[in-house]
């Protein structure tokens, strides 16, 4: 058996390794430390036994309390459904203007599409509907497809460019990218339409695209180019732009004829939610 040697200067047993003259001190750990050591080794045991935690093949021990997160939340949102009933029945009977006429059912209304515009719109249009480059501020009163009370519920009900056989449809041209017109052409209808929002343009560009723009964008845009709510084209008077308002962001959208989706939400929310979002939506500073 070898000798222990203790240490001169601390008076701590070594473990007998020493490297270039330095001896490893076998320092015990403080009881403090082994006692919280042992209590949570204890602790462990116990919460084995009394809440559910191992895993088998087709289940898992329940513990003696049997206790279950998940039926816990599913027994809240139960509870939480019971008690919405009663309101969300009238949501579903009323009217989009008896909803705006009844103080409560409006309350409850605006909490409702909040939820479901937080969990899904704001993704797109921002936490407060202040949209961003390519998806439209919900806020001012700029609406593509009209924004009255209706209007709103429609569009969100079949979406824009999506899968619902009545989607909302309109389709921006890409007048560059597939060469519909010249690259100078182009340039010229980006000057025209700089024009038309009351902005500084090439004089000469103006006057020659004009013929371009009765050609190509009136149908849609109105020969004044105030936009058509029924087609879904834009105003290019006022200075909304979704895809922003700079001489390149315009000649891009007039380049490229960018066009969004916005998802078909019937049959992916309820009557209830939509008509709650719609509300929403149309409170939200910009409804007609």
């Amino acid at each position: 058996m070898s000798k222990k040697e203790i240490d001169e200067v601390s008076g701590t047993q070594t473990t007998g390794h020493e490297w270039d003259g330095i001896k490893e001190l076998d320092t015990p750990m403080p009881r403090w430390w082994l006692g919280i050591l042992y209590a949570t080794i204890v602790w462990a045991i116990g919460y084995w036994i009394v809440y559910p935690a191992w895993p088998g093949f087709s289940s898992y021990t329940h513990g003696v309390l049997d206790h279950s997160q998940r039926d816990e939340v599913t027994a809240n949102v139960a509870a939480l459904k019971a008690a919405r009933a009663g309101r969300e029945q009238a949501l579903a009977n009323a009217s989009l203007a008896d909803i705006q006429k009844n103080p409560d059912l409006l309350q409850f209304a605006m909490a409702e599409g909040k939820t479901a515009f937080g969990d899904n719109c704001a993704p797109c249009h921002g936490a407060g509907g202040q949209g961003a480059h390519g998806y439209p501020n919900l806020n001012d009163d700029v609406w593509l497809w009209g924004g009255k009370l209706t209007d709103i519920e429609h569009t969100i009900t079949v979406g824009v460019r999506s899968t619902s056989v009545d989607t909302r449809q309109s389709q921006m041209p890409a007048f560059g990218r597939d060469a519909i017109l010249k690259p100078a052409q182009v340039d010229d209808l980006t000057e025209y339409v700089m024009h038309l929002s009351g902005r500084a343009a090439d004089v000469r560009a103006v006057r020659r695209a004009t013929p371009l723009f009765a050609d190509n964008c009136a149908t849609c845009h109105g020969p004044g180019g105030k936009g058509n709510r029924a087609m879904g084209a834009p105003n290019l008077t006022d200075n909304e732009w979704e895809y922003g308002a700079l001489r390149d962001d315009i000649k891009d959208q007039i380049w490229n004829g960018h066009g969004g989706v916005m998802p078909t939400w019937g049959g992916r929310l309820s009557p209830e939610e939509i008509k709650a979002l719609a509300v929403y939506v149309h409170n939200l500073g910009g409804g007609e």
